[in-house]
């Protein structure tokens, strides 16, 4: 299938670099086929965050949003900042950046199935339920396009009766807009060396749950953001309770990739955290409804690699353009896809494959680049511990007004684990039913389902090292790290031996960034495998 663009990936950034497109394309008169591939079953199945969003982006790509029915029906409320201590809890001032004031609480899904509208009706044609699995090339070295997944291969690797080969999908640009360490995006880094004058990308786990409340405890609008207990001082982390509209409330935690315990388990750590004495009454009388997770990259403007290539280029998360202390990514996504629009539009009007290079110039001379500038150093000054974090946090803030003379950095996250032996145990609390819960039935609740008859997603490069390095030094992490319950030490006669439950994954790609090894890489299922996430 020819296309002038192909777009991997149905989130925020890939939309917004869709709708723009064919803005464009019918402002100017010159057309332009736009195809969007998802790997979910539907847009929206994987999409997953807080969300509190900025509508500065959406206000410049879809400027009457309103009218149009856009699904932010919750106004931002009440901004409370909480540290938590294991009994009580203390009011901070509200930093600066976490100032939510005209922002709306939203369900970050529904948006992007409403955008998703948008794009079709524009004549953007979308394909959910289908893997990209394969970048293609020219001959020349360049971007070709891409290729679906085979369907219907069975786990021995050999084609079912189902069989049905994957489909090329072939484009004059490709854009990568495959969210947080995308499974394509990686091995792009290695053929076009995009990472070698940044920093490591530095990521965070992100667990949400979604629950209905007594309404009577119900307080719209409201948006509480904690940091402190349970983690220890040495863990970058916090949490989100958001109050959005008909008595549902958001709540989740993120935890830092760069740990160094490796007895902590993020969803125990989760679970822990609902029963502190002022989070807890929010939840009792209620009823959870849904459940997921999501690794996102917190690296900053620091972290963020070069983002062309010849015959394409990268958008959104993939690239990293999380403004950690807003804690907000979604407006700079968009930002990312709109000002590549412009740019790939541009260079569309010329023959041949191109490097849009124009691209990052843009987006050096927009309000995204200066807005992740100005808090570069925030996320990496809290390898100091919470007090540092916070102390350097305030004078960076209030002091250099985020003109520091200086640029602090970022170290990979997989090498930051001590030896089991090194790090004190974490004893977690069983889940009681009713707040807390454990990882299967909180994977049931995320609606992942994969067919089972197919090739494990989750490829060991060394099969040996799970028992002999994880188990031996790091008391098999991967048990731990992820939230589903995907990983699991099974002892037998011939010795304890690592299973992969594949089936259980949410595709949150944690394994694939936290491995003291980097021997897990996550590659794509099944298109239309996975969670199936209702409105998250």
């Amino acid at each position: 299938m020819e296309f002038d663009v192909v777009i991997v990936g149905a989130g925020p950034s890939g939309l917004a670099t869709a709708i723009r497109l064919r803005q464009l394309s019918q402002q100017t008169g010159r057309e332009l086929s736009v195809c969007i591939l998802e790997k979910g079953s539907e847009v929206g199945a994987h999409i997953l965050s807080g969300a509190v969003i900025e509508t500065r982006s959406l206000d410049e790509l879809i400027p009457d949003w309103r009218e149009r029915g856009a699904p932010l029906n919750t106004p931002a409320g009440d901004d409370r900042f909480l540290l938590l201590t294991a009994n009580r809890s203390v009011r901070l001032p509200t930093p600066p950046q976490m100032n939510n004031h005209g922002n709306y609480i939203i369900s970050l899904g529904n948006l992007c199935r409403w955008l998703a509208t948008q794009a079709e009706e524009l004549g953007v044609e979308i394909f959910a339920g289908f893997a990209a699995a394969e970048v293609l090339y020219h001959e020349d070295g360049s971007v070709k396009g891409v290729a679906t997944g085979d369907m219907g291969v069975g786990r021995d690797g050999e084609p079912t009766a189902n069989y049905q080969p994957g489909v090329e999908l072939h484009a004059r640009q490709t854009i990568f807009a495959e969210g947080c360490r995308g499974s394509l995006t990686k091995t792009l880094f290695e053929r076009f060396a995009l990472r070698r004058d940044c920093d490591p990308q530095t990521y965070g786990i992100g667990i949400k749950e979604l629950w209905e409340i007594d309404p009577a405890k119900h307080q719209p609008g409201l948006i509480i953001h904690t940091v402190g207990w349970p983690l220890s001082s040495d863990t970058y982390g916090g949490s989100f309770l958001y109050h959005l509209e008909h008595n549902q409330v958001a709540v989740g935690f993120v935890i830092g990739l760069d740990y160094a315990n490796p007895h902590l388990s993020p969803f125990d750590e989760f679970q822990r955290y609902k029963n502190h004495p002022a989070i807890r009454p929010f939840f009792e009388g209620g009823r959870r409804i849904a459940y997921g997770a999501r690794a996102l990259s917190e690296g900053g403007l620091q972290s963020i690699p070069h983002l062309t290539f010849p015959g394409g280029l990268l958008v959104g998360d993939t690239a990293g353009f999380l403004n950690v202390p807003k804690i907000k990514g979604t407006h700079t996504a968009m930002k990312s896809g709109l000002v590549a629009a412009e740019a790939v539009f541009d260079a569309l009007a010329l023959d041949g494959v191109v490097e849009v290079k124009a691209y990052p110039e843009k987006l050096r001379a927009s309000w995204l680049w200066d807005e992740l500038s100005k808090v570069r150093n925030i996320r990496p000054s809290f390898r100091w511990g919470l007090w540092g974090g916070i102390a350097y946090s305030a004078l960076d803030t209030y002091l250099f007004r985020g003109k520091a003379p200086w640029t602090l950095h970022h170290h990979p996250d997989h090498t930051q684990l001590k030896k089991a032996s090194e790090a004190p145990r974490i004893e977690y609390p069983k889940p009681d039913g009713v707040v807390s819960f454990d990882k299967l039935s909180s994977v049931f609740i995320s609606n992942t389902n994969h067919e089972e008859d197919q090739p494990v997603h989750l490829r060991l490069k060394d099969p040996t090292v799970p028992v002999r390095v994880n188990l031996a030094n790091y008391d098999a992490p991967e048990q731990r790290y992820c939230p589903a319950g995907v990983y699991e030490i099974v002892q037998e006669e011939a010795g304890p031996r690592l299973q992969i439950n594949a089936q259980n994954c949410v595709h949150c790609k944690t394994c694939d960034i936290k491995d003291p090894t980097q021997n897990i890489n996550w590659v794509v299922p099944e298109g239309g495998g996975g969670p199936n996430y209702p409105n998250m």
